[in-house]
Formats: structure tokens, C-alpha cells, sequence
């Protein structure tokens, strides 16, 4: 799901030694960690099972779909080639109850109360869909009101739902939070980094429990951090949620994204400017705005209830194997999607995520051929991220081993083919202290690990590791770096520009045989040697003082 930017690291030789590295933090003791000799790791693991994965044969490996059955049978092998055992009990499997709902006959967005009517057309003007899981669904006249950023936070002063009463209407909301175009990381909602608050799920998670009938964000590239191609292709065709037992009843009826110029007409039609208001709801104290509008729309539900698989393999750890640590990766894409100009509609995902999912076969590989560390390691491949994380949320909530027990990990989201350089970026750096198993390894690279440039677009609630690091198990996420070998950041922005325009969710993310695959192979060696540390070390890490998730990991260890 996340938007990638490049790829960092030399491929070194094939053994790297990371010695008995110490690292001082301030406030911290410092901390020895164990020499690591890292196996070669296979670049033709890398190539074939990307390829594979990313073909036209498994049809974009959508969730509840042919391209999942062979998606799950190969992976599955492929973990036994390497010598793993089956992670859930004799099964290698774990099911995640999803529903599939396909939406059908989507009627334009009607708009009146104004002077005359207004009609957007679905795809090009709006998208729409449904969490409940109902035939037909239909909002009729339902009044608008602009929300803001649709935020309701105590512990910040802050709500944007404060006197007024959304029940049964259709709420207009600002993708991101107040914060966004702010420089520094200071501001009611961490400055220009993105807080969950800013995010389309808690937008429409909190609209429902205001009792909203429909929800609609208004896209803004900026601060939603891509264009309207990626929202046609994601909220088109069709869409997981978890399944519930009340079939989404307690959701809104539709939800749905509308263009930024649709939504100024609305606005204008409404007798308000929608640049001021944008510019008025940044504030505190800001109040809903009754547009005096009434929406209309309709769409038909196709509905498939199906047990999505993650799939999980183990290496049992020699002396602490009721200790574990965790690597993750989605293997899920978005299947069919909107044709490109040559009518090819099957979104490949090759960047995203066949590659995540071909390293974590790749590394089984080199765990097995060292031998088995002290704690033993979980290999997890998650459906469904790109519908919400939904894969990893599952496992989180209904873990096969005791999050108490597991000591952290790391995620793996798409590798980028933009060459080496010379830093990693570590999406929520300064929040644990994996952040210094990360350094370690970098260390004989000479590469450094630095903050995400760009926090604003909120990357750390948009894969997998947020999944366990709500409840406390200290995850590390870090991607290729953006200060290229070869053309410093300048050619590190413009590739990750060039594959956000032009291939991110859509059906151009396809395998290229021409690929170099030397950067993507360093960061491999790191994610194996920070996985491998933290297996052979008996430290506990935490997140550090002060951050959001400490208090749930301290009472989950407390209570092991």
C-alpha cells in the first residue's frame, strides 16, 4: 500500500560480520550487540518468486481469488524448501474471515438545495462504497455537512463533530490532519508528520460513530500523498473488510472520495468558498458547517463471504523458542483495476508487494542455512493490507504465538529498484529502540539511517507493522534510501516520483528482467542481520519514553 521511494545499500560481499557493536543513545545505557555473520541471500530467490508472484497468471493476487489459492500453494512450498515448519500447529495456514463486497450500477452523485443540480459522475468525479453488507444501498436526500478534518480528539481539545448532530447525513471531509503543511514536527497533531488522526480509516471509523449515513473525503493530492489514479484504482472493483457479526450495520451506508474541483462546485452551490473553509477548519475551535445541500446516491452490492489466508511459517529457536521475533510482509494486491491506455487491467504488484513477499522466502533461506538462533523466528505473509491492513490486524488480534512473548520485528513493504545509496529511511524513526539494531547493522555499510523526509503522508499507519505495534510489540519498518549512489536525492525523489506516478496501484507495477537488483540485495542483508540480532540477543526492546505504544507493551510484558 505505502508509496516507495528508492533503494539503498552496495551489495558487499557475501559475508558480512557485524562485530560487537555498542551504540549510546541519550538517556540510554548502552547496548552490545551479537556478531552476525550473514549467509548469502539469494538473488535468484529474489528474481523468480517476484516474477512469479507478479504475473499475469495470478491476476493481481486479489484476496478470495484463483490468484490467492496459487499465491498461498507457493509460498507454502517454497517455506518447506527452505526448511520451515508449519506455523499454525500442522497448518500453514491461519484464516482471516473477510467478506468481498463488488459495487454495482453506481448512480452519479446527485447534489440539490442549491440553485440547480449538481451530477458527478462515479470514477471520474467520485468513488463510493459500502461496509454494510446489504443488496442495495441508497442515501436520499441527505443533508451535508462539512466536518473539517472530521476529528474528534479529547486528549488534543480538539472536535470537529462538537455541536452538531451528523446522525443520518452525509459529512464532507479533509483528507490528512490540521497540522499538514506546517514545517516543523511541533502543532497540536505533530506538525507536518501525520497522525493516525489524518488517515482515511479513522475518518470514516469516526463518522460512523457519529452516526454519519455517508462520508466523503475530498482528495487533495498533497496531503492525501497521491493522485486520483491510485484512489480510482483502490475504492474500484472489489473491496475486503473484516467480516462482523452484524454484516457492517454499525458502519455508514457509503463511503466514497470526491475530487477536490467537484468539491468546490459543492461548496460554491453552498454560498461558502471551500479554500477559505479549508483554511478555517486548520484552527481550533473550528464548527461544522451546515451546507444547506442535500446528497443522493445509489449503488447495488455484490457479496462474498470467504476465509482469506495469511500464511506463517517458524524456525524453532535453539534455546529460547517460546521467545519470537517476527518478520512480515503482504502478499495480497488489488487484482483487476482500472485499465491502462492499453487495456491491460490486472494490477501486478510487483514492486508492491511481491517483492516483500519474495524476501521473506529468501530469508527463511539464510536463517535455515545458518542454523537456527537463539529465539525462534516467524515468517508471516498477510492478506488483505491493501484493504486496511486487515491480514496483519487479524494475526495481531488473534495471535498464533503471545504478542507478550514476542520480542519485536520487522516489515518488509516493497523494495524499489532505484539503485544503492547511501542511507536507509526508517519510517517512525525515534519511536523504539530497534532503531539502534538498525545502526548496528548499517555500520560496516557506512550507510546511515535517517527519518522519513516526508512524515506528512502518515507511511506509519499504512502497513503492517501499525497492525502490531498498537499492541505493543516494538516494530522496525525502514525502506531504501533517497541519497542515491548514482545522482544523490535529486535521482532518489525523481524515481520515487516516477513509480508513484506511473505504477504505484495501478497496472504498470509489473516485473522488468532488466531490474538491478544490488540495492534491493544490501537492504535484504540488513533486514536479516537486525532480524538476526534481535533473535540472538536476551534484550527486551521497548519503545522509548514517551511514545504512544510503551504503555501497552510495559502492561502486555507485565502480564505475560
Amino acid at each position: 500500500m505505502m508509496l516507495k521511494r528508492s533503494l539503498s545499500g552496495l551489495l558487499l560481499p557475501s559475508l558480512l560480520l557485524v562485530g560487537c557493536t555498542q551504540i549510546e543513545e541519550e538517556g540510554d545505557a548502552s547496548a552490545a550487540f551479537p556478531e552476525i555473520a550473514a549467509p548469502e541471500l539469494s538473488v535468484e530467490t529474489m528474481k523468480s518468486i517476484t516474477e512469479e508472484l507478479s504475473s499475469d497468471a495470478y491476476e493481481g493476487r486479489a484476496p478470495g481469488t484463483a490468484g490467492e489459492e496459487k499465491t498461498i500453494k507457493l509460498l507454502s512450498e517454497k517455506f518447506a524448501a527452505a526448511g520451515l515448519e508449519p506455523g499454525n500447529g500442522e497448518s500453514w495456514f491461519q484464516d482471516v474471515p473477510l467478506v468481498g463486497i463488488t459495487a454495482t450500477n453506481i448512480s452519479p452523485l446527485k447534489i440539490t438545495g442549491g440553485d440547480s443540480e449538481l451530477s458527478f459522475e462515479h470514477g471520474s468525479d467520485y468513488v463510493a462504497t459500502s461496509y454494510q453488507e446489504q443488496p442495495k444501498i441508497a442515501v436520499a436526500d441527505s443533508d451535508m455537512v462539512f466536518v473539517g478534518y472530521g476529528i474528534s480528539a479529547p486528549e488534543r481539545g480538539w472536535n470537529d463533530y462538537e455541536g452538531v448532530d451528523v446522525k443520518g447525513k452525509t459529512v464532507i471531509i479533509l483528507v490528512n490532519d490540521p497540522d499538514f503543511g506546517t514545517e516543523s514536527l511541533e502543532g497540536d497533531f505533530g506538525g507536518r508528520a501525520m497522525t493516525y488522526y489524518g488517515r482515511w480509516t479513522y475518518k470514516y471509523e469516526e463518522a460512523a460513530r457519529q452516526g454519519a449515513a455517508a462520508a466523503l473525503i475530498i482528495h487533495d493530492t498533497d496531503p492525501a500523498s497521491y493522485g486520483w489514479n491510485v484512489v480510482e484504482s483502490s475504492w474500484t472493483g472489489e473491496q475486503f473488510y473484516a467480516q462482523s457479526t452484524n454484516g457492517g450495520a454499525d458502519q455508514t451506508k457509503l463511503n466514497g472520495w470526491i475530487q477536490k474541483e467537484a468539491a468546490a462546485k459543492i461548496f460554491a452551490a453552498a454560498g461558502q468558498d471551500l479554500t477559505a473553509q479549508m483554511a478555517a477548519a486548520k484552527k481550533k475551535g473550528f464548527k461544522a458547517i451546515d451546507l444547506k445541500l442535500q446528497a443522493s446516491a445509489s449503488l447495488e452490492n455484490g457479496i462474498k463471504k470467504t476465509d482469506s489466508k495469511n500464511v506463517v511459517g517458524l524456525l524453532k529457536g535453539k534455546t529460547r523458542p517460546d521467545e519470537y521475533v517476527i518478520y512480515t510482509a503482504h502478499w495480497d494486491h488489488l487484482g483487476r483495476c482500472k485499465p491502462a491506455e492499453d487495456g491491460d487491467d490486472i494490477c501486478n504488484g510487483a514492486i508492491d508487494n511481491a517483492t516483500g513477499t519474495a524476501a521473506l522466502v529468501a530469508l527463511a533461506e539464510a536463517y535455515v542455512k545458518a542454523g537456527a538462533p537463539d529465539r525462534s523466528i516467524i515468517f508471516l505473509a498477510v492478506t488483505a493490507e491493501e484493504s486496511g491492513l486487515l491480514g496483519s490486524k487479524y494475526y495481531a488480534d488473534n495471535p498464533i504465538y503471545p504478542l507478550s512473548q514476542t520480542v519485536g520485528g520487522v516489515n518488509m513493504d516493497a523494495f524499489s529498484m532505484a539503485g544503492p545509496a547511501k542511507n536507509v529511511v526508517v519510517v517512525g524513526k525515534g519511536k523504539s529502540e530497534l532503531d539502534n539494531y538498525l545502526e548496528a547493522a548499517l555500520k560496516d555499510d557506512g550507510r546511515i539511517a535517517e527519518a522519513e523526509p516526508t512524515p506528512e503522508k502518515g507511511f506509519y499507519y499504512r502497513s503492517d507493522h501499525f497492525s502490531f505495534a498498537k499492541l505493543g510489540v516494538p516494530m522496525i519498518y525502514f525502506e531504501g534510501g533517497d541519497d542515491l549512489i548514482d545522482g544523490g536525492r535529486e535521482a532518489g525523489e525523481a524515481a520515487g516520483k516516477d513509480y508513484g506516478d506511473n505504477r504505484y496501484h495501478g497496472p504498470k507495477d509489473e516485473y522488468d528482467p532488466d531490474w538491478d537488483w544490488t540495492g534491493v540485495m544490501a537492504d535484504l542483508k540488513v533486514y536479516y542481520t537486525v532480524g538476526r540480532m534481535l533473535a540472538m540477543t536476551e534484550d527486551w526492546p521497548n519503545w522509548n519514553e514517551g511514545d504512544e505504544f510503551r504503555a501497552t507493551r510495559d502492561q502486555s510484558r507485565a502480564g505475560k
